[in-house]
């Protein structure tokens, strides 16, 4: 009898002490996963902040470069071409148009080239163009001969800042490429639509346009990367009544959700409310 209670009790002993040790294998095994896990968020951080690093220096190069090669240049074009503006009004004549668009072209050319430098030292932050900036577009392709006219269609209203800055750029090529191979004698369309859940441009010229496709040059490449890279839709090409035509489509978040409007109150009667 008592060999069988003692048989009993070492059981039990071994039992108890094979779920202790298993008890402690699956915490030590869920502490080994813990530590592999936290080890591949730490390389992973690492990673990445490691490339965010590069990225910086490689804007910060690029930002140098450009500062370097393009600032003296456009700022000898604009000092050259004020110059020669000042000089001709000391003559009693009045500088040429061409000449006012140069030194209106540099003015901008320096602007934009400096908020360029500035988003690539913020780390890639959109700059201040956008849609609301089209007025001096429009004057400037006018400066260049190219008369244009704009229509804004639907409610005009804030659009996320990546879009605003392709929809800048968007126009800005297409209108700049209308004062290279339009001709003399081309006018421009800026048509601007706000929808629901999309904002689409589109600029059309009465220009000699192109015969077939165009090529790609780097101008409509970089545009269609960065409409693509919004999600967005473009096509270039021939116009339907000549001309050339480039539309685009971006997509926009919807829309706040206008308040419900108040119920209308009872028109006062004079008369004592019923009772229930």
């Amino acid at each position: 009898m008592g060999t069988g209670r003692a048989r009993e009790r070492i059981l039990a002993a071994g039992w108890l002490v094979s779920l202790g040790v298993a008890g402690v294998a699956v915490l030590q095994w869920r502490a080994y996963v813990r530590e592999v896990e936290q080890r591949a968020e730490d390389a992973e951080r690492t990673r990445d902040e490691v490339a965010r690093r590069r990225a910086v220096e490689e804007r910060l190069r690029i930002a140098r470069e450009l500062h370097d090669s393009l600032t003296h240049s456009i700022s000898v074009i604009k000092v050259q071409a004020g110059v020669a503006a000042h000089l001709a009004r000391k003559r009693g004549e009045e500088p040429p148009p061409a000449l006012l668009a140069i030194q209106e072209a540099s003015t901008d050319a320096a602007r934009e080239l400096r908020s360029t430098l500035d988003v690539l030292r913020r780390d890639g932050e959109p700059n201040g163009n956008g849609i609301d900036r089209l007025e001096a577009l429009v004057d400037r392709a006018e400066g260049a001969g190219v008369p244009t006219t704009v229509r804004v269609v639907g409610d005009r209203r804030t659009v996320p800042a990546e879009t605003d800055q392709a929809a800048y750029r968007v126009v800005q090529e297409a209108l700049t490429n209308v004062a290279r191979h339009g001709g003399p004698a081309a006018a421009a369309t800026v048509r601007v639509a706000f929808a629901d859940r999309e904002l689409t441009l589109q600029v059309d010229d009465d220009g000699r346009g192109s015969p077939g496709d165009p090529e790609p040059g780097h101008g409509l490449t970089g545009m269609r990367e960065r409409v693509v890279a919004l999600g967005g839709t473009l096509r270039a090409g021939p116009g339907a009544d000549g001309g050339f035509s480039v539309r685009v489509t971006l997509p926009l978040p919807a829309p706040p959700a206008r308040p419900a409007a108040a119920p209308a109150a009872a028109p006062a009667t004079g008369e004592p409310a019923a009772r229930a």
